[in-house]
């Protein structure tokens, strides 16, 4: 049998060197065996990287490519763009359990030992050398550059109580406390933010990557390490806090460059996959598909505003916390009520402010504005968006000289009536406001039929809400809630939605 097809369970039976290589056990680079595997994978049509969205024609095609290859890997993309999490589902292309010499703190392979402690070992035992096995999950080291990361921290350096406790002069190579980096002989060893790490810590870098070896102050150490790099970076980084230096982009052979998703439906995916939402809240919270597509729409109208630093990006996890907070905004109102269920309001999407306001860099335009206030237009801009997926758009009307299908709602509105949507009313509170206003519901029979019961008192809000940011309607805020009036007369008694007020608290 083939040492790669034996099972784990007998691999984990073989105890001795002379054990290892009766099973016919060769060494390999870590490289080699992520190839190995991903080749595997491929021919079996595996899913490499599952849960990994929006990528299929573009990051993922562009990995299998570098790791075919066997290359270092450089992911460079903004914040947000699954660049870690890319990194560390590469632990899924190792071996299940690979052999180490007993007692190695550097993984040393049985055949080809590297440390001193290793190579001793293995002359005095021979093939009677202990043998014990690592799981790929022991392989997997990450390390968050920061300003305060050293040398000896990342490689190594002379360990002064060892040398005292052993009796050995600085010279010997067991005095050496080897860092992050050989420990991470013969697996995967990540930096995230790379350009955060100074300039002289990524010098240290040099050698490693090109040639494999390790420099440490004056020994005349060279250990070939086996590790394969993968680095994230944000293109941020390299004007805002740092840069990497000309000589290691060099030695990386393959730079990816990760991007935000494409479509209101990949954003989606990843929204439900990562939101954490109770069993309780599903239970508890009815949604739908538009109330999603708002969420993602606030993403996609963040990363065009004029308002919000485009360097900067808008992470997805905009989206995931802005999800959550929606849920439980109608979880509240459903506990405060005493109902069993509830279903999701408009208002409650309009609720999650605090979600958005402290997940995007605004420029100084949007700091003159207001957290708060961004964060309010960039939601009416996605009702705006998504409005005219289910209901005509009332400037197209008015331009075509057609009758328009809002003029009932408009004309009761006209007339002095007022529609306040308070966002702890009870289910049937609400529903008995929304039908006070003639038209609305005529309204979305007509232009959404399929739409029953709580999705219909749903659409019937959104229509509301739609018309205001059409300018069909003024919408203006109150203390517990939202208050819909005649456009006119809502410009001379309160202001708009989303204007700051001059004694309110900037956010």
């Amino acid at each position: 049998m083939n040492y790669k097809d034996i099972p784990a369970e007998n691999l984990l039976k073989i105890k001795t060197l002379g054990q290892l290589k009766a099973a016919g056990y060769e060494p390999q680079s870590v490289k080699q065996e992520l190839r190995h595997n991903l080749i595997k994978k491929l021919q079996q049509k595996e899913d490499v990287f599952p849960g990994i969205w929006g990528y299929e024609e573009t990051v993922i095609p562009d990995m299998q490519r570098a790791i075919l290859s066997m290359h270092h890997i450089n992911l460079l993309g903004l914040r947000g763009q699954a660049k870690t999490r890319i990194a560390r589902q590469m632990i899924d292309l190792l071996d299940e359990y690979i052999p180490v010499v007993q007692g190695s703190e550097l993984n040393d392979d049985p055949l080809q030992p590297l440390s001193r402690y290793a190579k001793d070992l293995v002359h005095e035992h021979g093939d009677d050398t202990p043998v014990s096995w690592l799981h790929r999950d022991e392989r997997y080291t990450e390390k968050l550059a920061t300003p305060d990361v050293s040398v000896a921290d990342l490689i190594g350096d002379a360990d002064p109580i060892k040398a005292a406790t052993l009796k050995l002069p600085y010279s010997d190579e067991r005095v050496i406390h080897f860092g992050l980096i050989p420990r991470s002989h013969r697996g995967i060893f990540v930096i995230n933010e790379l350009p955060d790490l100074q300039a002289r810590i990524q010098v240290s870098l040099f050698n490693i990557l090109q040639e494999g070896d390790i420099q440490i102050r004056g020994f005349k150490v060279r250990m070939p390490l086996d590790i394969q790099f993968v680095f994230t970076a944000n293109p941020e980084d390299y004007t805002n806090r740092g840069s990497i230096v000309t000589p290691l982009k060099d030695r990386i052979e393959s730079q990816i460059i990760t991007h935000y998703p494409k479509t209101i439906e990949t954003g989606k995916k990843i929204t439900q996959q990562e939101a954490r939402v109770k069993d309780e809240q599903h239970e508890l919270v009815k949604t739908n598909d538009i109330i999603g597509d708002l969420i993602e729409q606030v993403a996609f109208e963040a990363r065009e505003s004029e308002y919000v630093d485009p360097k900067s990006g808008v992470s997805a996890r905009l989206t995931i916390s802005a999800f959550e907070n929606l849920l439980s905004a109608a979880e509240r109102r459903a506990l405060l009520n005493g109902e069993k269920t509830t279903y999701v309001r408009v208002a409650d999407f309009l609720n999650t402010i605090p979600s958005v306001t402290g997940k995007v860099e605004l420029v100084y335009e949007g700091e003159q504005e207001g957290a708060g206030h961004v964060a309010q237009v960039l939601m009416g801009k996605a009702i705006r968006t998504q409005f005219l997926k289910y209901f005509p758009d009332p400037d197209k009307v008015k331009k075509a000289k057609q009758p328009s299908p809002y003029k009932a709602i408009t004309d009761w509105f006209g007339d002095g009536n007022t529609v306040d949507i308070l966002n702890d009313a009870t289910a049937a509170d609400y529903k008995k406001t929304l039908k006070r206003v003639p038209g609305l519901e005529e309204l979305v029979e007509k232009q959404q039929p399929n739409a029953k019961g709580d999705e219909k008192l749903f659409m019937m809000e959104f229509a509301l809400h739609g018309l205001a940011e059409h300018s069909q309607l003024s919408k203006s805020r109150l203390s517990t809630g939202l208050q819909f009036k005649d456009l006119l007369s809502g410009m001379f008694t309160m202001p708009r939605f989303g204007a700051e007020d001059e004694d309110e608290d900037q956010f």
